[in-house]
């Protein structure tokens, strides 16, 4: 389980285990299910808005999360850690699903997941300035570089990056991921990535109900397209459950170092499988602008701390 299904959670800080072909499954599917949810977005997104579509999706997730509390019975989070916890699902869940549902009512998946895995980069940077944590000029060069790949990807879509557009709305999707890793840093060691994306669900789920309604409205009534209703269905299951038990699976074994580095590979799936599933073709500024966002990800995951 990943509150978002786009970006590395916090680091799992336990011993290689398991099996290396597992493991390697594991990250094969965490990839697959991640990049899977910004095509199945913009399918959705044709028949629900934006904030039903993300109450909808996370009450399905929050289903299975709820049936894994009740059967692994973790410790209990206390009432500071609860308040974090809600904080955690409100920017990590609500926020940056609804910021990042609205983006892509204009914005291609393809464009949408190359913006996403910035996610990094934002976080380093965050660390930087907030917590203190050394970012040399590697870092800050490696960030002027992905930073530049998201202009060139923004310049493809409508509106471009001026207020409001959607390729403004999922960079503002990105930065809420951001600051939902660091706030969660400080939860992991107490009770593991596992069990803090679990709570940081249910809390974002929760905060999403004054829209399910709606959603249960449009889906009840038969005023959504099967194809739509499908889609939510996969949301809530593949990418923001399964998807997270399986990368916690594959951290454990690989370490978040070497984990983190599959992740450079959801991108370019992503707009395969939008190809494939909904015929969209990423424009040559797409492209572009996403290979170099990665190649300034890459620098600054490998060059840019001190």
């Amino acid at each position: 389980m990943r509150t978002s299904p786009h970006s590395p959670p916090p680091p799992l800080r336990t011993p290689a285990s398991g099996t290396l072909v597992l493991a390697a499954l594991s990250v094969a599917f965490t990839i697959l299910a991640w990049a899977s949810a910004f095509p199945l977005i913009r399918v959705a997104l044709r028949d629900l808005a934006p904030l039903p579509l993300a109450a909808a999706r996370f009450a399905v997730a929050s289903l299975l999360v709820t049936a894994w509390l009740l059967w692994k019975r973790p410790a209990r989070p206390t009432l500071p850690h609860m308040l974090r916890f809600g904080a955690c699902g409100m920017v990590g869940i609500a926020f940056y699903n609804a910021l990042l549902n609205g983006g892509q009512q204009t914005v291609t998946a393809g464009a949408a997941s190359f913006i996403v895995n910035t996610v990094p980069i934002i976080t380093a940077v965050l660390a930087a300035l907030i917590l203190g944590e050394r970012f040399n000029r590697w870092g800050w060069i490696g960030t002027a570089i992905s930073f530049t790949g998201i202009g060139l990807i923004a310049s493809s879509q409508d509106g471009s990056f001026s207020f409001g557009a959607g390729a403004s709305l999922v960079f503002a999707a990105a930065m809420c991921q951001a600051v939902y890793f660091i706030l969660q840093r400080s939860l992991v060691p107490h009770y593991g990535a596992l069990t803090c994306t679990a709570y940081t669900l249910l809390a974002g789920a929760l905060l999403l109900t004054p829209w399910l309604p709606e959603a249960l409205h449009a889906v009840l009534l038969d005023t959504t397209s099967s194809t739509a209703t499908w889609s939510v269905a996969a949301l809530g299951i593949i990418p923001a459950a399964l998807g997270y038990a399986a990368w916690s699976y594959a951290l454990g074994y690989f370490g978040a170092a070497r984990a983190a580095n599959f992740l450079y590979l959801v991108p370019p799936i992503a707009t395969g499988l939008a190809f494939v599933l909904i015929g969209e073709l990423p424009g040559i500024f797409t492209l572009a602008g996403g290979a170099v966002a990665i190649i300034g990800v890459v620098l600054v995951n490998f060059r840019g701390r001190a």
